[in-house]
């Protein structure tokens, strides 16, 4: 089998930085990790929070820390460093492969999308984000690794988009479509996909920092020799 990653970001419309971060982190037990932070504001200051935050995430997740944990430990930080007055949600979106699990630890008031062959599901429990109220911990939800499972997700900028132009939000009818009607091998297309329908609600002027994210789980052949790649695309 195979696993593929995904990710489109766009900043909010004439700001230089992004309030969102996201990176893939290597399982040192096998596997990878999606990770996806929106950081308090706009700007540089919330660029440095979500970055400190992925950053944070990354390296724990290298020391083979489990995913509840992580996040659980994030948050300690974050509150610390910032005197529990910064917010920031995270989703980290996780192939185990020790465990031949998909682990979903969310802290984000944007859902989580998951298809298989056999069911789409939503993960959209209320949640609060981390950096703030002391108890703060993840919800955490597993599953079995299958092939042809997409996960997606995103940050408020696609779920606010359309707000300030049309009077309403993005339709999830409309994003739910997307990833239904497209499959694993897709996940290019569906990140894009939406990103661009957000990136119309709001005029090509984004009201928000935006990020979409996917993983999915393609069935293949055992190559005779396994290479990963990996290719990023960086305007500036």
């Amino acid at each position: 089998m195979e696993i593929k990653v995904a990710m489109a970001k766009t900043t909010r419309y004439a700001m230089e930085f992004s309030g969102d971060t996201s990176d893939v982190a290597e399982r040192p037990q096998g596997g990878l990790s999606l990770i996806l932070a929106d950081g308090q504001g706009h700007g540089l200051s919330a660029h440095h929070t979500s970055g400190l935050v992925v950053n944070r995430a990354v390296s724990l997740i290298g020391d083979g820390t489990r995913d509840g944990a992580v996040a659980r430990a994030v948050h300690d930080y974050l509150y610390a460093v910032k005197d529990k007055k910064v917010s920031c949600t995270l989703t980290v979106i996780s192939a185990d492969l020790d465990t031949q699990t998909m682990v979903i630890s969310r802290n984000s008031n944007c859902p989580v999308i998951i298809k298989t062959d056999d069911y789409v599901c939503v993960y959209d429990d209320n949640v609060n984000p981390i950096g703030v109220h002391h108890h703060t911990k993840p919800l955490i939800y597993e599953l079995p690794i299958t092939p042809g499972m997409v996960i997606v997700s995103y940050t408020d900028g696609i779920q606010s988009a359309g707000r300030k132009t049309i009077g309403k939000t993005a339709d999830f009818d409309k994003i739910m479509d997307i990833v239904k009607e497209n499959s694993a091998e897709d996940v290019d297309f569906i990140v894009n996909s939406i990103m661009e329908y957000a990136l119309q609600l709001d005029g090509n002027k984004a009201g928000d920092d935006m990020t979409v994210v996917a993983m999915s789980v393609c069935e293949k052949d055992n190559p005779p020799v396994r290479v990963s790649r990996v290719n990023v695309v960086f305007p500036f």
